[in-house]
């Protein structure tokens, strides 16, 4: 009778177990699924709300810039943090590989590194209209909200985000609807008949700072004032 009364309460406990690791197994599971669909579920708005809110990115790009005469392509590896901190790495063609271009909200550092060598621009402020940089789509994209000059539409999958600034420059920024991740800035100028591709084969957002962008050494360097 107490071997009987023993097996029962083996048999209760070894249900109660299992019971708890299926309870936290379909938990944890559940929350990772809710984690990984979290871009899918989001509405344009949501979506457009996170594009718009990025703090800082790290990414390589390849950039194609055609014209009437000439196609031009480069590889670049590319690091921001807010508020306008920015560091670009040239990776192809190999004749300008390796040249760095730092910005750190105020001094521009261009970077040889093949040459271990540097000239600083104080005070540069130009930078921040280089429509190479992701966070320049979505600073003017908040300027042309107030204007009604920017769109933002679905189509198969990909949401495209839209501006057209008085420079006749048409910009268009895909982003993937699962993933919330941008895939490619197309820029139109159509006065010139320009066009510039730029593809993101790898991006993470907001996970680098400010230290992080701007880590580098050099050895010589020269000052422009």
């Amino acid at each position: 009778m107490e071997k009987k009364k023993l097996i029962i309460i083996l048999g209760i406990l070894a249900v109660l177990v299992t019971s708890v690791i299926i309870y936290f197994f379909i938990k944890n599971n559940y929350k990772n699924l809710k984690s990984g669909n979290n871009m899918s579920n989001k509405n344009l708005k949501e979506i457009e709300e996170y594009i718009l809110s990025i703090r800082s990115y790290n990414a390589k790009i390849e950039v194609e810039i055609q014209s009437n005469k000439n196609k031009n392509k480069y590889v670049l590896e590319q690091k921001y943090a807010e508020p306008n901190v920015q560091k670009q790495i040239v990776l192809e063609p190999s004749n300008i590989e390796g040249l760095e271009t730092i910005f750190d909200g105020n001094n521009l550092k261009i970077n040889n590194t093949k040459l271990n060598l540097s000239t600083i621009y104080e005070n540069y402020s130009d930078v921040t209209s280089n429509f190479l940089w992701l966070n320049t789509f979505t600073e003017e994209y908040k300027k042309m909200i107030e204007t009604g000059k920017q769109n933002i539409i679905e189509q198969n999958g990909i949401i495209i985000m839209e501006i057209k600034d008085a420079d006749e420059l048409n910009k268009k920024l895909y982003i993937d609807r699962k993933t919330g991740k941008p895939i490619k800035m197309q820029i139109k100028n159509v006065s010139k008949n320009t066009t510039v591709y730029i593809l993101y084969n790898e991006i993470e957002i907001n996970s680098l700072k400010r230290d992080d962008v701007l880590a580098f050494r050099l050895k010589n360097v020269y000052v422009n004032m």
